[in-house]
């Protein structure tokens, strides 16, 4: 059985991305209206970053999509961190605030995860913990819980993958493209007078 936290965390992570594009209709970037080569880069570093997220999600995908829960996935990804796929949604979520061509999108985006995820990440190990027991363990000793060690990586020459649950996915993994793809058309309804800018943020 789902606990809370899993069962509303898709609604409350859709609800804050539609608060967030909300404020974001209303606002434009100061950077790119007083120094818009520091606007250029920002949007830079967060395509790159978007970039790492969705491939590395996908890539992770491959290896839990059937297994997440009934085996003990511990190579690919997850031989160097024992939540790649959080950590990597960190990494998107960081790079889509930077996209906006702000640097307080980011960091709210940073607090949110920082206050939410880690009970997420808790209660998801507290399951495999009871599942999987001196395994997981084991695994908790050998492995980082969040940020990747890459000295550890390991992969399998061959490994079996359920596909209609990794193109379910992969799917997911677009959201931060789609995400990026909103906020310029957000920007294009800026410069063309259709949405106001009633503040600049920094």
């Amino acid at each position: 059985m789902k606990s809370r936290i899993q069962k509303y965390r898709v609604p409350l992570s859709i609800a804050f991305a539609s608060v967030l594009l909300i404020f974001l209709s209303l606002s434009g970037s100061a950077w790119e209206k007083q120094k818009p080569i520091v606007a250029g880069l920002l949007f830079f570093v967060g395509i790159i970053l978007v970039g790492i997220a969705t491939l590395g999600r996908v890539w992770c995908s491959l290896y839990i999509a059937g297994h997440k829960t009934k085996h003990l996935v511990t190579e690919g990804p997850y031989s160097i961190s024992r939540n790649p796929l959080y950590f990597l949604s960190l990494v998107g979520c960081i790079g889509v605030g930077l996209c906006s061509e702000t640097l307080l999108i980011p960091v709210i985006l940073l607090i949110a995860f920082v206050l939410y995820y880690p009970a997420v990440i808790g209660r998801e190990e507290a399951r495999l913990r009871e599942v999987h027991a001196e395994a997981f363990e084991q695994y908790v000793a050998e492995t980082p819980r969040f940020f990747p060690s890459v000295s550890r990586f390991r992969e399998p020459e061959s490994y079996l993958v359920n596909p209609r649950l990794y193109r379910r996915e992969v799917f997911r993994a677009l959201w931060f493209v789609w995400l990026v793809g909103l906020l310029e058309i957000i920007e294009q309804a800026h410069e063309l007078g259709y949405l106001p800018s009633l503040w600049s943020i920094y």
